[in-house]
């Protein structure tokens, strides 16, 4: 007999069950989600705060820092609560939303590197044409584009996943709920679900590549015909910053959704998924800004302004 709702919880095995190692990586993913909140949201408050950053790239990138916030916030504190109390039951529902909130993000961030390179793009490349390029409808537009392709993505893939029946096993082989474990659970014909997951994450990892390649072609093809070193270094630093991040970001997601079920490892997809849902979150806001003088110096200028408006002591 199938019928999903003989499951009402999942139980998330999680990364390990060594008592040992549960502390010290409770611990870690602590300090983790302090550095990336703090990066993230201190990234975007600098942007809304400091007049220079209003400009497209660091429109983007607020975005993108918004983005990655959120992603870590769905995943990482219901891995620490499992490592610390141990308890690891998810709701039917809550595993349903945590699966749909991180499906709308991983994508919004996947368009949004996207949007970022052609913005770069735009900047390098049509530099006079620039400010009525990258107008401020335009960016909206793209921004509104991103999250818009994400969220029907997620309707999608959230939507053909829980139409499954669940009768078999409620242990899911993760830390939270990933399609690819979830999948394994059902006793349902899964070849058409396994389809659309492929073809959709096909599409859209493949799209945004295309975009992202694409622009920097024609940005290493401008750089070769400069004449000045300081602006190839300039230029060659910058991508070299954001083709580190979308190596990170593109190689796990290739790795995790691109192969057929039955060559899935589970454990070996576990130390994946540790990459793009708790690691380059926090590594985001150091790859894309902390080297950038700009923000520095916004980061300055608000600290100068924190002081003074501090009252003296007399």
């Amino acid at each position: 007999m199938e019928n999903r709702t003989e499951v009402a919880a999942f139980l998330l095995l999680g990364l390990t069950d060594d008592p040992h190692l549960q502390l010290p990586l409770f611990l870690a993913f602590l300090l983790i989600y302090a550095i990336t909140v703090l990066g993230n949201l201190g990234l975007v408050l600098l942007i809304l705060l400091d007049p220079r950053l209003h400009s497209p790239m660091y429109f983007f990138l607020g975005n993108l820092a918004l983005v990655d916030f959120c992603s870590s916030s769905v995943v990482t504190p219901t891995v620490m609560t499992g490592l610390l109390t141990g308890n690891k039951v998810i709701s039917y529902n809550a595993c349903a939303a945590q699966m749909f909130l991180f499906s709308l993000l991983i994508c919004s961030e996947n368009y949004l590197m996207a949007a970022m390179a052609f913005d770069r793009y735009a900047a390098v490349c049509r530099p006079l044409h620039y400010t009525t390029t990258m107008t401020t409808s335009v960016c909206v537009g793209l921004v509104s584009g991103c999250y818009a392709c994400s969220f029907l993505n997620a309707c999608i893939q959230t939507g053909d996943l829980f139409s499954l029946s669940f009768c078999m096993s409620n242990l899911v082989h993760h830390f939270f709920c990933d399609m690819p474990a979830l999948m394994a659970l059902s006793c349902s014909d899964k070849h058409i679900t396994e389809l659309v997951l492929v073809y959709l994450v096909s599409f859209h990892i493949f799209f945004a590549m295309f975009v992202i390649s694409t622009s920097y072609v024609f940005i290493f093809v401008t750089i070769l015909r400069m004449h000045s070193a300081v602006g190839h270094r300039k230029a060659l630093s910058t991508c070299a910053s954001h083709f580190t991040a979308v190596s990170i970001f593109y190689g796990t997601n290739i790795f995790m959704y691109l192969r057929p079920t039955a060559s899935h490892s589970m454990d070996h997809d576990k130390i994946s998924s540790v990459f793009y849902t708790i690691i380059i979150p926090m590594l985001n806001p150091v790859v894309y800004s902390l080297r950038n003088k700009e923000v520095k110096n916004a980061f300055l200028k608000v600290k100068h302004m924190f002081i003074l408006s501090k009252p003296s002591k007399i």
